[in-house]
């Protein structure tokens, strides 16, 4: 498998990221609901999820993890490409930025849905290979290979909306829900992040993403089930 951890992939802090659409769905308090972040990379959304109040496991590649897992963190080393290792039941399990990374992720869908607790549900971010962005560069001759984004040199799926809901339905899988996310403007102009012209432009593309979405979204974030 692709590395999924080095250390350019780092937590999305935009309010329009798919990082932030993502942990707005898990909420305080957790409960002690039990969480599987599958490709967990350094464990930034685990930690966060585990500081909420949810049990959470993480499954990443040794060679992918380039920080210590916080210890609140029940860690699992397996390459997601592999038969899985022995697991439990979890009330969620979280795909976050990893599908796009893998030869099979239907067969991984698969694998995983057996181990959802009854009422379960998947909760995934996706990139939009449909976005203008993307359509527009491939529509100018060129397909960069890029360190992160859509152009990922890293991706091995390119999908579009409709490619991402045929291949969760391979898995058997259906989306109850989607929360598109906009272009990251921030990550574009690194040196300008966080200014008003910057945060004002990352609302406008978020708009626009809930306008349209096989246009617009940057990323989806859906619910599976």
């Amino acid at each position: 498998m692709p590395e999924t951890a080095l250390t350019h992939y780092t937590l999305k802090h935009s309010p329009y990221s798919s990082h932030s659409l993502l942990l707005a769905r898990l909420p305080e308090p957790g409960r002690g609901r039990r969480v599987l972040d599958a490709g967990c990379g350094n464990g930034y959304l685990a930690e966060i999820l585990a500081s909420r109040g949810y049990r959470v496991t993480g499954i990443e590649r040794p060679e992918g993890v380039t920080r210590q897992i916080p210890d609140e963190i029940h860690f699992i080393p397996a390459d997601l490409e592999r038969p899985l290792p022995a697991l439990g039941e979890y009330d969620v399990i979280v795909c976050a930025d990893i599908l796009e990374h893998l030869r099979d992720p239907a067969g991984l869908l698969t694998r995983l849905r057996r181990h959802l607790a009854p009422g379960g549900h998947f909760l995934c971010s996706l990139p939009n290979s449909a976005n203008i962005h993307f359509r527009l560069t491939v529509l100018a001759g060129r397909f960069p290979k890029e360190e992160k984004g859509l152009f990922d040199a890293t991706h091995v799926q390119f999908l579009t909306w409709d490619g991402w809901d045929e291949l969760f339905r391979r898995a058997g899988l259906s989306f109850q829900a989607v929360w598109p996310s906009g272009i990251p403007v921030g990550l574009r102009f690194p040196a300008s992040d966080g200014t008003p012209w910057v945060s004002a432009a990352e609302r406008i593309c978020y708009d626009l993403a809930r306008l349209r979405k096989q246009l617009f979204a940057y990323q989806f974030v859906v619910e599976a089930r």
